[in-house]
């Protein structure tokens, strides 16, 4: 009771908060009088906001079953850090992360704000402010995590109760987590780093909702919104990553990517994003595209809202959705106000933005950064088509149909071809127009290099066309990088008499946000090679064994040595022991497993044992076990560890972005109090 109190009072607190935000930072955003002090109002958003995540993870690490989310996400035997993530592994839970990082942006738009106090800041409060009024109201209404259980069941909570003081009648144990949520470690870390590049998202749009609705010209939005862009972005798709990673280590099917309608939820954003960075580079440089990136930046948002909405109402069948709610048409309406709200508002400011100047030359750092926008934004209206046209159908004909992947690969394929191409073309034209001579010495050698890695491949490994080009593509990226880093070292190196080592640390230090985004773009090629090699090169089979009995397969010979089980706390580990021999020699022993979870077998989560290697993954999967024998499903997926790899150099390069950012400001800094 005393929980489901503290948590309840901080959600009130947090909702006063943005209430009281809003109507202050309205009132500033009037006018560039004295500036409003918006921190108490801030703080006591972001206090509410703490102490509800408090309230909730203290509930859980003390088995507090009297509130209703933890009788029915929780157990006593739920153990670390599951305990932990059980806070946002459910519905309501999930939307109290949500809000506890909307207040942590918000704060960060403070900060800002009370450096520079003007009209624009201050309305970006006031959305951010609505955002949170929306999310808050969520939780003390059709989300409410601190509801008190009323009428015990079996191991859960059968009836609950808004008011924390109403009679408690609460059961000896919970039901525990999903067994899917608490059969790896990463479904700790995932669904946060989602959550932050989702919420972070909402400060962009704000912003440009602001500079929308007090008509403030020009890329000063962009400009404050830039640092919470590069931290959505990243986050976002490290996010991304390790849930391909999750997937590919406890689904059991061998795959990290299913198109999967949440996981579409989470690539529509990061594609929009990805165009957003790019176009705001354009229009922070050039002054162009400056109504494009109003409209990116509203799409984005949109997006995570729809991914939220996915998730949370229930409308799907997915590993990722919850139950279905009265949460889901709250979020329809909230999606469909920012949808319609900010269109309206962008058409009726759209002649303050459409007289930028034009194009000069698609041979152009700003054409490759417009074909790149065109690439991106209709790779995410594909996904997004494929996502939704199922819903849509049998929302209006009661008709359920799908779309499968041979929809997305069909589109998705050869859009991720040329995005690749223009990688590498993007970093080596110049702003304004390019000599065509200028390009062909830039491209000429990558196109070389690239030629002969296809070649070398096609020989020595694979013909198969996608591979190839990949391969082709990833090395012509990477070369017109490396080569464009050569030729400026040199040029310096000439001029200035430095060493090749001093010129390179000037270059890249005199340029890091490029040269952050230039690491980012190979992060990507790394990606899609991977994803090349692993999809059209992997290798499977079923096999049954008897105990003793040896299988050969991908270079590997498989020896079934015998079946296990053991008791954990909260789960019963059943599992076959493979011994793995390459070439005669000792390799790994390798034990795929079935895991229950509150003593039903129907609860069983098969979960696969993973052999990662230089050249690849060997992925041993349990299909059916008895005392005479075991069936597995054995893949390959040949350079797998590219894409985590690559996934996680892309998202590096948008933190070092991030950090050169905060030293060049800090510089600034210290040269203003120096000049002072």
């Amino acid at each position: 009771m005393l929980l489901s109190l503290l948590g309840t009072a901080g959600i009130a607190a947090g909702l006063a908060g943005a209430i009281l935000l809003v109507y202050q930072s309205a009132g500033a955003a009037r006018s560039d009088a004295t500036p409003v002090a918006l921190r108490p109002a801030t703080r006591l958003l972001l206090s509410g906001a703490v102490v509800a995540m408090f309230a909730l993870e203290l509930a859980l690490l003390t088995n507090d079953f009297s509130i209703s989310y933890v009788a029915n996400h929780h157990a006593s035997t739920t153990p670390f850090p599951f305990n932990v993530a059980s806070a946002w592994g459910a519905l309501e839970g999930s939307i109290v992360l949500w809000g506890l990082v909307l207040a942590g942006f918000t704060w960060m738009v403070l900060t800002h704000y009370e450096k520079t106090p003007d009209r624009l800041g201050a309305g970006a409060l006031a959305v951010m402010g609505v955002i949170a009024i929306f999310f808050f109201g969520l939780m003390i209404t059709v989300a409410n995590p601190f509801e008190v259980c009323i009428e015990a069941a079996q191991q859960s909570c059968a009836v609950s109760s808004s008011w924390p003081l109403s009679p408690i009648d609460a059961p000896a144990e919970g039901a525990g987590p999903n067994p899917l949520l608490q059969n790896h470690i990463l479904m700790a870390v995932h669904p946060p780093m989602l959550y932050v590049g989702y919420v972070g998202l909402s400060v962009p749009f704000s912003y440009a909702i602001s500079a929308l609705a007090l008509r403030v010209p020009g890329p000063l939005w962009l400009r404050r919104s830039h640092r919470s862009t590069l931290v959505a972005w990243s986050f976002l798709t490290i996010g991304i990553v390790l849930g391909g990673w999750w997937a590919y280590e406890v689904l059991s099917w061998g795959g990290y990517w299913a198109w999967d309608p949440v996981e579409n939820a989470s690539l529509m954003p990061w594609l929009v994003a990805t165009a957003f960075l790019h176009s705001a580079i354009v229009q922070q440089r050039r002054n162009m595209l400056q109504a494009w990136n109003f409209v990116l930046v509203i799409s984005a948002f949109s997006l995570t809202i729809l991914g939220t909405f996915l998730t949370r109402s229930g409308t799907i069948n997915s590993v990722h959705s919850f139950t279905q709610s009265a949460i889901g048409p709250a979020l329809l309406g909230f999606l469909a106000l920012i949808v319609i709200g900010s269109f309206i508002l962008f058409s009726a400011r759209s002649h303050l933005v459409s007289s930028a100047p034009r194009i000069e030359s698609f041979v152009s750092r700003e054409g490759s950064f417009l074909v790149n926008n065109l690439l991106l934004t209709l790779y995410a209206f594909v996904v997004l088509i494929g996502t939704v046209y199922p819903l849509l159908v049998e929302a209006f004909t009661g008709t359920q149909v799908g779309v499968g992947a041979p929809f997305y690969n069909r589109l998705a394929v050869p859009l991720t071809f040329g995005l690749l191409l223009i990688m590498g073309f993007g970093p080596i034209t110049p702003w304004g127009s390019a000599d065509p001579a200028l390009i062909w010495r830039r491209t000429r050698l990558p196109s070389v290099l690239a030629l002969a890695a296809g070649v070398a491949v096609a020989l020595s490994v694979t013909r198969v066309g996608w591979v190839v080009l990949a391969v082709v593509l990833a090395t012509f990226v990477i070369a017109s990088i490396v080569g464009l880093l050569v030729e400026q070292v040199a040029r310096r190196s000439t001029k200035t008499g430095e060493n090749r080592a001093a010129a390179v640390r000037k270059i890249v230090g005199g340029d890091t946000a490029f040269w952050a985004g230039q690491l980012s773009h190979i992060g990507v090629v790394l990606v899609a090679v991977g994803i090349a090699f692993a999809s059209n090169l992997a290798m499977h089979d079923t096999v049954t064994l008897s105990p003793g009995d040896t299988t050969e397969f991908a270079g590997y010979e498989l020896i079934y040595e015998s079946p296990f089980q053991y008791q954990e706390p909260q789960r019963l580990v059943q599992g076959a022991r493979m011994t793995v021999l390459r070439d005669g020699a000792f390799v790994a022993s390798m034990e795929p497993t079935a895991n229950f979870y509150g003593g039903s077998e129907a609860s069983g989560i098969v979960t696969p044992a993973v052999l990662s290697r230089p050249d690849g993954d060997l992925y041993l999967t349990l299909r059916d076990l008895d005392s005479t024998g075991v069936t597995l499903t054995l893949d390959t997926s040949p350079l797998i560890w590219l894409l985590w790899f690559g996934g996680i150099t892309a998202a590096a390069g948008g933190f070092w972005a991030l950090w050169a950012r905060q030293r060049d400001r800090a510089d600034r800094d210290e040269m203003e109090v120096v000049s002072v």
